[in-house]
């Protein structure tokens, strides 16, 4: 592999791995770069390459949610156990078809999210505590299976996903919502990894030094949100989730 491949890689990795510790959404940067980078590698392959980076740089920034922010561990076993084979699900129906189909649909769902967030500016802000045990534990199992199948099928855009279904139906603010996402993440960053190493789809040459990469991104971005609050995870969250837009919007027309 050459060098300078290797090197624009571990830079996309390390701003993959700031943008997606603040709000998620690294795969934004991550994926594309690498699909630009390396044409000749089939898409799966690039995919399962990537997880390895993306699961070291969330596992550094839950580190550092976790010394700082506190974690609903009930809700987030239950989570986490889901989110595992819901992405190795995802992420076998990738290996044996496209995932295309699923980009107009997305462009409106993100179109949405962009106007409400913008317009209700108290999302996020604040902690919603009316929601009840029996409905936080329903909203927690469908986050994990439908989220947790689009970032095995999917990917880019899963960590904000899960920001907005922790404020949206679990009452979290910005910076709990963040936390908590990271978590689950974990787990479907494992559940894909597991996929892909069964079918041998990672390339560890590129894995490993974007890997580090991402982990250093990753910690430098949790430490700036955690010090920085909601108002600064909400901002950074509406560029994301634009920059997530326009990106699907671009895959979606460059084909007609």
């Amino acid at each position: 592999m050459d060098v300078g491949i290797i090197i624009l890689l571990c830079i996309g990795a390390f701003a993959a791995g700031f943008v997606d510790a603040i709000v998620g959404g690294g795969g934004l940067i991550q994926t594309p770069l690498a699909l630009i980078l390396l044409p000749g590698l089939p898409v799966a392959t690039v995919i399962g390459s990537l997880k390895i980076p993306s699961f070291s740089g969330t596992l550094f920034a839950a580190k550092q949610y976790l010394q700082q922010v506190r974690m609903d561990w009930k809700l987030l076993s239950v989570m986490m156990l889901l989110a595992v084979p819901s992405a190795f699900a995802g992420s076998t129906l990738l290996t044996v078809v496209q995932n295309d189909f699923m980009k107009p649909l997305l462009l409106v769902v993100l179109s949405f999210m962009v106007v409400y967030t913008y317009a209700k500016k108290n999302f996020g802000q604040h902690k919603d505590k009316s929601h009840s045990t029996a409905r936080q534990l329903l909203y927690a199992i469908l986050i994990s299976l439908t989220v947790g199948f689009y970032d095995g099928f999917i990917g880019p855009g899963t960590g904000s996903f899960f920001v907005v279904a922790f404020i949206a139906l679990l009452g979290f603010d910005f910076l709990h919502a963040s936390a908590n996402a990271k978590m689950v993440n974990l787990a479907t960053n494992f559940g894909s990894i597991c996929l892909f190493i069964s079918k041998g789809k990672v390339i560890w040459s590129i894995a490993i030094p974007m890997a580090a990469c991402n982990a250093v991104g990753g910690f430098i971005g949790a430490k700036l949100a955690i010090a920085k609050g909601n108002k600064f995870i909400r901002l950074f969250f509406l560029l994301v989730i634009v920059g997530t837009l326009v990106r699907f919007a671009y895959d979606v027309f460059k084909r007609r």
